[in-house]
Parts: C-alpha cells; sequence; structure tokens
C-alpha cells in the first residue's frame, strides 16, 4: 500500500494541482485542519504566488472578517494606510498577528505596484463579522449601505433615515454582549426594533436589484460589489442575532448554518472576478456536512459553505483538504500506522499533493481509522470524506514560525519582469524559482540546471 501511496504523491505546487483537475475551477478551496499555523500559512502563500504568476488568479480570500477585509484590500490595490495599520484593524480573530499573513499582505502590496487596476491582486475576507462568543451590531453595514443609496438615489426611494436606522439599532454594547452566547434571553435579535431592522435591510437591498440601471450608470463595479457585500452582511447578522435569541435546542445548529451561509454567499460573491483561492478551516470548505461537539450540547451537523457553493459551482469548485502529521507544540506527535495521517507520515518529504480518488482507491476497501487528536484545536482528516475531496495536501512536520522574513519576495523574471515571459501550461519546473520548462517536440529541456526529462513527465530535482 505505501509503495501505491508513493507513486501519486507529488510536490504541492500550481502545475502539480492544474494537473490534477479537470479544469481550472472558478473557486478553488485549500483548507486547513487547524488555525494559526505559520507553515500552513506559508505554503498558502507559496501556492496562491504560483497561481498568480502561472494561472491567472487575481483573488486570495481568507477566513476573516468581510468587512475588515475592505480596508486589506484597499491598501493591497492602492497603498492606502500601512502595513502595521492593515494587519492591526484589517484582520479578525487574532490574524493580523501572524508572520505568514503579513508576508502575505506585504507580497500583494509589492505585486500590485504599478500595475493597472484590471490586473492587480485582489484580497477578500469571508466571514461575518463574528466570534465565537457572539457578533457584531448590524449597524456598520446597515448605515454603509443606507450612506451608498442615499447618495445615488432620491430620498423618496429610501425607505427610512440615517435617524431611524441609529434609533432603532441603539447603542452597540447589546448587540455584542458575549453573555449573550450562553444565555438567549439578553439577546436583542427578536425585539420589535430588530423585527423592523430586519424589514429594512429588506427593502434596502430590494433596492440594489430595483434600481441597478441607475447604480450602474452612477457607480463603479467596485463601488456596487461594496454595497452588495454591505448588503448580504446587514442581512446576515440580523438573521445571525435572531437565532442568538432562540432558546429551541436548534439555536446552535442554525447559528452555525448561519455563519458557512454568509460565507458561501460571500465566497459566490467573488467568483465574478475570476478564478480565486479561498483559504479557511477544512471544516468550513469541504462538500459533506460539518459536525462539532460543543459545550454540552449534543452532535452538531449543518452544511458548510463549501457544501453550498458546490451546490452551486459543480464542477467549477474543487476542494484540497490538509492533513498534518505532527504538531507538537500542541501535544500532537507521530500518528498511529493504523491511521490516514500515518501511512501519509511514512511517505518521503515534507509536503506532498494527493489525488484523493487515486489515494482511496490505493487505500482498498478497508480505510484506515479515524486519527484522535489530543488538541481541541487540530482536527485530523477523516478517510471517509475522500471521496467528497478533490485533492489532499500533507505537511509532515507543523512547526513553530521560526522568524523567517516578515516578507515575501516578489518573483522577479528575466529582464525585470513580474510575469514569466513563457509558461508551460502543464509542467512547471519545480528545480528553480523563477524557471519553467519550455514545450518543445522531443524532451521537456529544464532550465533550472538539474536535468532534462522525457516529454510528458515533470522536471523535478
Amino acid at each position: 500500500m505505501a509503495s501505491d501511496i508513493k507513486d501519486i504523491a507529488h510536490s504541492v505546487d500550481a502545475a502539480a494541482v492544474t494537473e490534477l483537475l479537470p479544469a481550472r475551477p472558478r473557486l478553488l478551496a485549500l483548507g486547513e485542519p487547524t488555525h494559526g499555523e505559520d507553515t500552513l500559512l506559508d505554503l498558502r502563500n507559496d501556492l496562491f504566488r504560483q497561481l498568480v504568476e502561472q494561472q491567472g488568479y487575481r483573488t486570495i480570500a481568507l477566513e476573516t472578517d468581510c468587512l475588515r477585509g475592505l480596508r486589506v484590500d484597499a491598501y493591497v490595490t492602492t497603498g492606502t494606510g500601512t502595513l502595521d495599520e492593515v494587519m492591526e484593524h484589517g484582520l479578525s480573530h487574532g490574524w493580523g498577528a501572524s508572520a505568514a499573513n503579513r508576508r502575505l499582505v506585504h507580497w500583494m502590496r509589492e505585486f500590485n505596484e504599478d500595475r493597472p487596476a484590471p490586473d492587480r491582486v485582489r484580497f477578500a475576507g469571508i466571514d461575518g463579522p463574528l466570534e465565537i462568543t457572539g457578533a457584531e451590531s448590524p449597524r456598520r453595514a446597515l448605515t454603509a449601505l443606507h450612506a451608498y443609496l442615499a447618495a445615488h438615489l432620491g430620498p423618496g426611494l429610501l425607505p427610512c433615515t440615517p435617524d431611524t436606522l441609529d434609533r432603532l439599532l441603539g447603542p452597540d454594547e447589546p448587540w455584542s454582549d458575549p453573555e449573550v452566547m450562553t444565555d438567549p434571553s439578553r439577546s436583542v435579535g427578536r425585539t420589535p426594533e430588530a423585527r423592523e431592522l430586519r424589514l429594512l435591510a429588506d427593502d434596502l437591498t430590494a433596492l440594489l436589484d430595483t434600481q441597478a440601471p441607475q447604480l450602474v450608470t452612477a457607480t463603479s463595479p467596485d463601488d456596487r460589489h461594496t454595497a452588495r457585500l454591505y448588503a448580504r452582511t446587514a442581512t446576515g447578522l440580523l438573521r445571525y442575532h435572531s437565532w442568538m435569541a432562540d432558546s429551541s435546542p436548534s439555536r446552535m445548529t442554525h447559528l452555525l448554518a448561519t455563519r458557512d451561509a454568509m460565507m458561501a454567499d460571500n465566497l459566490l460573491a467573488l467568483t465574478a472576478r475570476g478564478p480565486a483561492l479561498v483559504h479557511a478551516h477544512n471544516s468550513h470548505l469541504q462538500r459533506d456536512k460539518s459536525s462539532l461537539r460543543m459545550w454540552d450540547h449534543p452532535l452538531l451537523r449543518w452544511w458548510s459553505a463549501g457544501a453550498l457553493v458546490s451546490t452551486h459551482l459543480g464542477e467549477e469548485y474543487a476542494f484540497l483538504a490538509t492533513a498534518l502529521g505532527t504538531l507538537r507544540h500542541h501535544g500532537v506527535d507521530t500518528p498511529a500506522p493504523d491511521t490516514l495521517e500515518g501511512l501519509l507520515h511514512g511517505l518521503p518529504g515534507d509536503r506532498y499533493l494527493l489525488d484523493a480518488a487515486r489515494l482511496s482507491t490505493a487505500l482498498g476497501d478497508t480505510p484506515p481509522g479515524v486519527r484522535v487528536s489530543p488538541y481541541y484545536g487540530y482536527a485530523p482528516l477523516d478517510p471517509a470524506q475522500l471521496p467528497s475531496v478533490d485533492g489532499v495536501v500533507y505537511v509532515r512536520d507543523v512547526t513553530r514560525d521560526q522568524g523567517r522574513s516578515p516578507d515575501m519576495p516578489v518573483r522577479r523574471w528575466p529582464g525585470g519582469r513580474r510575469s514569466p515571459p513563457h509558461r508551460c501550461r502543464r509542467f512547471s519546473c519545480r528545480g528553480s524559482p523563477g524557471r519553467t520548462c519550455p514545450c518543445r517536440s522531443g524532451a521537456w529541456r529544464c532550465r533550472c540546471r538539474w536535468r532534462s526529462t522525457p516529454r510528458g513527465a515533470r522536471c523535478r530535482r
């Protein structure tokens, strides 16, 4: 079995991903089994850079606050603000402290310098303004949506004034009260004011459609995209707060489902810009139902964002699930040999990509067991999910960040260009950064000075 698996293991790069999939997806999803590990985030950074340079990708989406993400996008596209400010205020969940995330944002800004707007890389957050302890007030999204519409439509078309919104919203503290998560009676999500806000949010959102011809003439595509983001976030937050006030046994299931539905809507909106890479937890991107044990609740199950997006996009959605071997600083040691991770751990190399269908075949009729994690923040990959996964990325050892340079270098090609002068669409040379294998008859001549390879084979070091 080990030799069969070894034969289908390839290095993790854009060329291998391209060969794995039948066609370039509109949305390529790269999952992770745990959060906050720069080893995994640097792998994401390297893959995104290759997808940009070789496959024409121009958007990366992360599991972070979608409204805060607008600040990051403004910085990488136009240089608004500073890198320090963006890392502090543009990423939620504490992700701004990650050196790997800082490297990503720095590289995106440097890549965009002197590029025309249509060719710039873009950043997006897909999560709502939510934390595990609660949700933000809908004020920011609602007032921004109202301001956009008021600036371009007559006051007679708007269903309310800013003062009405302010009165109905009230102070922000009750909306974001962390005690609400465990005490629904404290929630303001089903008060008469909240119900009226939901109606107003629906009416404001409807104006984006009924007045589309005027808005298309008066505003830019980016402004309209942002307005719809405000609309989705306002309605999603109000729905989330409504379920926060619910006291039924299905409350947590509805909250988890609402969050993933907000992610899915944001992802579908991004696909209009062109091919995009999204990076989030495996559980948010998988096609199967997600599950979670939380506090004293029974097992919670809901459809993930990936399942919802896949329903809409079909084969234009591709999912790469990441599994890992060791996470020793969290007590996760070498995996047992009778688990999926244990079988992959026996292969040479520190990271590789496997075709999930071929891996499932190699495992045979008796799949390995599911690994048990001693660390609550790490979710092993269930072999039963392989039929609904396109590829598996395996990382042998995840270690603490070792103080790499905070900046990702911009790859320079001959003549100072930032794009390769020639791309082999099927086989990219893995021997040396910045070089590719030219398409010629006979052998594929590798310019990386390592070796030539037979036609139809990958150039390897």
